[in-house]
């Protein structure tokens, strides 16, 4: 908890984004910090991605991976 609010990571495809967006809403107007996971990979944001080298684009998924888990591991839900 941070304050009165509760911590929750969002844990979904990202294939799914209009309904996690649905969702990230609710949540937040429910009273929850809602933590997503900062890009769109299956459904935007290729623009981060089409750039990228073979070997940044893997050292990029791994840190993201990396990162997923310690927002799940700082909130009080997922």
């Amino acid at each position: 908890m941070v304050g009165k609010y509760r911590v929750i990571t969002q844990c979904s495809s990202t294939r799914f984004k209009d309904e996690f967006m649905e969702v990230q809403k609710w949540l937040t107007l429910e009273g929850n910090i809602v933590i997503n996971g900062g890009l769109i990979g299956h459904s935007g944001d290729n623009e981060v991605w089409e750039n990228m080298d073979e070997g940044t684009l893997t050292k990029t998924k791994e840190m993201l991976d990396d990162m997923h888990k310690r927002k799940i591991d700082i909130a009080d839900a997922e």
